[in-house]
């Protein structure tokens, strides 16, 4: 692995953060306040992303993606970090799934995504079933030629703006030496589609304006074609598409923390106390020193993890290695923030109580942090028959 970023990659850097910095860091203060992303700013920004070149940017060129590595989307999500989920949501990163699209799908799904004329949201989260996808009440039985879909999903992510969802539900239940195992069938489900409703969700402290929504399938019925990879395939269909997911966490996270040093840095040198800045006082300076050493580990740790990929390495580990380490990280740096802020750390004129409510998610979110430390052990202790 280089460990210097190439002339393109510096590029890419620079011209996402820049784009951050001027496109979204002004709306930020809005959407905090108000808890949505009007529809003509969304639209703006979604404009000015494609116009850079740079929606879709996590598919491939043949599809009318820009083609980037593992490594290159990993910068790109990193510096997105930096600015609000809800705002970053239409710099627009379909979910790679979609490249599971065979057919007609690829007309009505795929490609209109990759161009930015429709949004897609992932359903997999129930009430019941979270790290444990296995567990999923939500099923589709069939009904003549056609599946008939009923359960309930919450916790579903840009579902408001979303134009069509990805669903996985329950098509079956095995019997096996270690009990019932049910098989998982993924569905394209458009918006507006007979017996499918999306409703609010709930009112959440982290990350305002990027909402989560409940659906309800309700006797909804949909044809085959619906059926996006092979029946009961649900779960090739994720380990083939989703696993790398964690890795954009761990990427948010790092961008998110060096947005957080970098104020903390900023107001340790000009906030002064005892006639002197308080960044000369050993508990503040350590405290620093501190932060930015975990930073610079967790980015690394990702950009690793984003470089197996590209070199196809196994990379399972290393992934739940970034999510776990930068998402901690990320709650440390808020708090060491907030705390070298003193009290107007925690008004809202400043944005830093914002980071240190927001950073809570991200160690439950793609997968919690116990659920992280579970892979890392599995992965060390399977091949010693543990």
């Amino acid at each position: 692995m280089q460990f210097g970023l190439t002339d393109e990659q510096e590029m890419i850097v620079s011209t996402v953060r820049r784009f951050v910095e001027t496109e979204i860091y002004p709306h930020e203060a809005e959407v905090e306040r108000t808890g949505a992303v009007p529809a003509e700013l969304a639209e703006d920004i979604k404009c000015k992303v494609i116009a850079l070149g740079f929606y879709a940017c996590n598919f491939p060129e043949e599809v009318g993606g820009a083609g980037l590595s593992h490594l290159d989307f990993t910068l790109v999500e990193r510096e997105l970090g930096r600015g609000s989920m809800a705002l970053t949501h239409f710099f627009g990163r379909p979910q790679n799934i979609l490249m599971a699209c065979e057919g007609e799908q690829r007309e009505r799904y795929l490609l209109p995504a990759v161009r930015g004329e429709r949004m897609d949201a992932l359903a997999m989260t129930e009430p019941d079933a979270g790290s444990d996808v296995r567990g999923m009440k939500a099923t589709a039985v069939r009904d003549g030629g056609d599946w008939v879909l009923n359960g309930t999903k919450h916790f579903i992510s840009g579902a408001e703006h979303a134009d069509f969802f990805i669903v996985f539900v329950a098509t079956g239940v095995d019997d096996t030496s270690h009990g019932p195992k049910k098989r998982i069938t993924c569905f394209l489900v458009d918006r507006g589609t007979p017996g499918f409703e999306v409703r609010p969700g709930y009112r959440s402290v982290s990350h305002r304006g990027y909402a989560n929504c409940i659906l309800t399938f309700d006797e909804c019925r949909l044809p085959d074609a619906q059926v996006l990879g092979e029946v009961d395939g649900g779960f090739d269909v994720m380990n083939t598409w989703l696993y790398a997911t964690r890795l954009t966490v761990a990427a948010f996270a790092v961008g998110r923390a060096r947005r957080c040093f970098d104020l903390a840095v900023d107001y340790a040198a000009q906030r002064r106390q005892f006639g002197q800045p308080i960044a000369r006082f050993q508990g503040v300076a350590f405290q620093v020193a501190d932060m930015v050493t975990e930073i610079d580990a967790a980015d690394w740790l990702t950009l690793a993890a984003a470089w197996r990929l590209d070199e196809g390495l196994p990379a399972n580990r290393e992934i739940s290695s970034a999510k776990l380490y930068a998402t901690e990280m990320l709650a440390r740096v808020t708090d060491t923030t907030l705390q070298i802020h003193g009290g107007m750390g925690l008004m809202d004129d400043l944005p830093v109580e914002r980071f240190w409510r927001d950073a809570r998610v991200e160690r439950i979110w793609d997968g919690t942090s116990e659920i992280q430390r579970h892979i890392i052990a599995r992965e060390l202790f399977r091949p010693r028959g543990a």
